[in-house]
């Protein structure tokens, strides 16, 4: 077994997620929620890339488990700790059945910000 017991990513580079929600909050608030269950030093929070789940966001996964989570909110970190991390059991109002492969879906997005951020990524401005 490595150091951690657990790692748990939340997306906060993606585009998306960030649109969603305050990932920036759900770490504080995992951390947080971490230390308080008495568990630092063997649960690992983590900063993430995009989860090419863009769409269903803020998301946050816990590893070796392979726990999704679709829509987090910073409320709802100590639910995650409690019912997951320590309990052992999916928190199943967020739980998110990841397809394999990328699973993007903008259509929520209004199209002029889906436009600017697209012209973000390819170093244009927006018309």
């Amino acid at each position: 077994m490595g150091q951690y017991t657990k790692h748990v990513f939340v997306c906060t580079f993606g585009t998306w997620c960030n649109h969603d929600g305050d990932t920036g909050a759900i770490v504080t608030r995992l951390n947080e929620a971490v230390e308080a269950a008495g568990l630092k030093g063997q649960v690992r929070i983590n900063k993430s890339g995009c989860m090419n789940q863009c769409g269903h966001g803020p998301m946050v996964v816990v590893y070796p488990d392979n726990h999704w989570y679709a829509g987090v909110k910073p409320e709802d970190a100590e639910e995650i700790v409690a019912t997951d991390i320590v309990g052992g059991q999916v928190v199943a109002r967020l739980s998110y059945e990841a397809p394999p492969g990328d699973n993007k879906d903008l259509s929520r997005y209004p199209a002029e910000v889906v436009a600017a951020e697209q012209a973000k990524r390819q170093g244009a401005r927006p018309a």
